[in-house]
């Protein structure tokens, strides 16, 4: 394909996305149906280098480390920040660390399938394209690095941010878009790396940030308290909300959520406050308020009319979305650093600083499962469609599979 026409290919592919009216309908089903020891003579040669040592059972000195994981993945050696799984073949994983790379592996093997570098610092937000043809990773470079999937091959890098707190790529094709600690938003056509559009109006780091799931709009919030709803074809501030209104957040704002409708966004901010908002008209609908420390994570349901929020007080906080009422709460051990609902359905994942894993059913408030395996804390997971596969990354440096 000539340049001319790989252009005009990505012009068709930009319009085809973005001007897409129909949101894809999905079917929702029933929902009724431990370390090495270290020898203290660091000149000493140790004749079992390289082999595991294992106490002996009657010595009372040494805890065994409980570990519930299927498979694991080792090769980063520095906390791991962030990982996702293919949308198309959910044994594929793709994780970015503070080795300044990231890498694609199996779930059912553990095997290194790629080694993906060229980043000159951590990375901090890996993802899949929609259909899983390509994974791009991000970092505090400033970079974004494409890839095509099945063969490794390197597709294109691109810059412009600062550090990079997180991408996402449009729910109906290959547009990525990138939300950057210099108050900016980037957003480009994949694999040609061809630069769409800057969104500038916040005024501090955008911590957090989406497409609608209809594709039709741009969710982002920042530390400056604001909320902005952006048209991405314009670049357009069509929304904004800010500390300025009283009702709004007065703290630095650090997550955002959207429904399955692309209608409701949740806010939750360092002062252990939440916010519904409509997204269409731009209204504030509820204070959601239950945290007594920063609110770092939110998700809705996509079949019933539920909404999570997890704070750093522990705890997490189921919401009828509906009446506005918190309906329960679950607690962890220590500060809670992410929840996401199951696809259709009504069980919710989390992960903390205490190294657990938990599985939830949001009708009834129990804690269905609870996975152990990590030694440090958990820093994000990804859970497969079927929700029977969950990868985690951890401040070990490990990733490990778990089997609901």
């Amino acid at each position: 394909m000539s340049d001319h026409d790989q252009h005009e290919h990505d012009d068709l592919v930009e319009e085809e996305y973005l001007q897409q009216d129909e949101v894809l309908e999905e079917e929702v089903p029933d929902l009724d149906q431990g370390e090495p020891m270290e020898s203290d003579d660091d000149e000493a040669v140790n004749p079992l280098e390289g082999y595991e040592l294992r106490p002996s059972a009657d010595d009372e000195n040494v805890m065994e480390l409980a570990d519930d994981s299927v498979q694991g993945f080792f090769d980063h050696q520095e906390p791991v920040y962030a990982v996702a799984l293919n949308p198309k073949f959910s044994n594929i994983v793709v994780s970015g660390g503070g080795d300044d790379k990231s890498y694609l592996w199996r779930t059912d093997t553990g095997e290194k399938l790629f080694e993906f570098d060229g980043h000159k610092d951590s990375v901090t937000s890996v993802a899949f394209s929609v259909n899983g043809d390509y994974v791009a990773s991000a970092g505090m470079d400033g970079k974004v690095r494409v890839w095509k999937t099945e063969t490794g091959e390197f597709c294109c890098a691109v810059d412009g941010p600062d550090e990079i707190n997180w991408i996402d790529w449009h729910p109906k094709g290959n547009i990525l878009l990138a939300g950057a600690t210099d108050s900016t938003i980037w957003m480009w056509a994949m694999p040609s790396g061809k630069f769409m559009n800057i969104f500038n109006g916040h005024a501090g780091p955008v911590t957090a940030g989406r497409f609608t799931p209809d594709g039709k709009k741009i969710v982002s919030v920042c530390e400056d308290t604001s909320l902005i709803v952006w048209d991405p074809k314009s670049a357009a501030a069509e929304i904004r909300l800010s500390g300025e209104d009283a009702r709004f957040h007065l703290e630095p704002i650090t997550t955002v959520a959207v429904n399955r409708d692309s209608t409701l966004a949740i806010t939750g901010s360092m002062d252990g406050k939440a916010r519904l908002i409509n997204i269409i008209h731009g209204n504030i609908v509820a204070s959601l308020e239950n945290h007594s420390e920063s609110v770092e994570t939110a998700s809705f349901c996509d079949v019933l009319p539920l909404a999570a929020t997890g704070s750093v007080d522990g705890t997490i906080s189921i919401w009828d979305v509906q009446t506005q009422r918190l309906r329960s709460t679950l607690r962890h051990e220590d500060a809670v650093v992410k929840v996401e609902y199951v696809r259709n359905s009504a069980m919710l994942v989390s992960c903390s600083v205490d190294k657990t894993l938990k599985l939830w059913d949001t009708r009834t408030g129990n804690c269905v499962r609870t996975w152990v395996g990590h030694r440090d804390t958990i820093l994000d997971f990804a859970i497969s469609n079927d929700g029977q596969t969950i990868v985690t990354a951890s401040d070990d440096g490990h990733c490990l599979v778990f089997k609901a």
